[in-house]
Parts: C-alpha cells; sequence; structure tokens
C-alpha cells in the first residue's frame, strides 16, 4: 500500500562536492565544492503533478524499491514499456514496472518473483496513476 505525502516546497540548498563519487576503488577525496543543489527541483519537475509515496512492501525490490523508500511521482507523464508506474488494481494502488505485451495488452509486473503479474483487460481492468521518476531512501 501506498501513502501520499505532502510536498514542502521551500527549498534547502545543499552543498554539492564537484566531483563523482567512485563506487569501485577508493580514491583520494577532494575538498572541492561545485557549489550547491537543491533536491526539490532535481527530483520534481512538474509540482503540481508530483507527489511523494511511501513504499510498504517487496514486491520491487528488484528494482532497488525497498519497504520504506519514497518514490517520486508525476501524474503528468506518459507510462512507456518499462516505467516504474503506481497502477490503480480493483481500487487499490500497487507498485509494478509497466510493460506492452506482443499481444497489445498491458500487464504490471512486481520485480520479486514471490508477487504475480497482473495482465491488463477485460477480466483486469487496471489503471496507471503515475510514473515513478525518482526514490529517496534514508539508510538511517
Amino acid at each position: 500500500m501506498l501513502h501520499p505525502a505532502a510536498l514542502d516546497p521551500a527549498s534547502l540548498p545543499t552543498p554539492l562536492l564537484g566531483r563523482l563519487l567512485p563506487a569501485g576503488f577508493p580514491s583520494p577525496a577532494d575538498d572541492y565544492l561545485d557549489g550547491e543543489i537543491d533536491l526539490n527541483p532535481y527530483l520534481i519537475e512538474r509540482p503540481a503533478s508530483t507527489f511523494l509515496m511511501r513504499v510498504a512492501g517487496e514486491s520491487m525490490k528488484g528494482a532497488g524499491i525497498l519497504d520504506g523508500d519514497m518514490v517520486v511521482v508525476d501524474r503528468s507523464v506518459a507510462p512507456q514499456s518499462g516505467h516504474v508506474v503506481v497502477g490503480v488494481v480493483h481500487g487499490e494502488m500497487t507498485l509494478k514496472r509497466f510493460h506492452r505485451l506482443k499481444n497489445g495488452r498491458a500487464a504490471l509486473q512486481a520485480e520479486n518473483p514471490d508477487f504475480p503479474e497482473f495482465v491488463i483487460g477485460e477480466e483486469l481492468p487496471a489503471e496507471i496513476w503515475g510514473v515513478v521518476v525518482g526514490v529517496v531512501r534514508k539508510l538511517r
């Protein structure tokens, strides 16, 4: 189950180091600041159509979206095959990957083999509520 969270329009610039952070072998650190970055415009292109939603469950762990994460959902983005979306199935919101099937139908697929795929059609109507454009995770 996903729960919408209110967006705080206040700007909070944070120092941005002007170098890439290697995730492989250690590299000597430079104390080089490259200005500041405000995460609101970085994560949110269209504030009027964007919501933060907290993730509950493990169906998208294969996509790196974990229980407790917050996803940034933009309702104005048209869903494309491969996008992670918020779908509405049987009146309940669910987070899944959107796919176009070869037969022209669409499916909502979990990124965890313990969860079923939903093939959208007359027998299983569904709506795409929004497209996930970002993920926020607090590590501690």
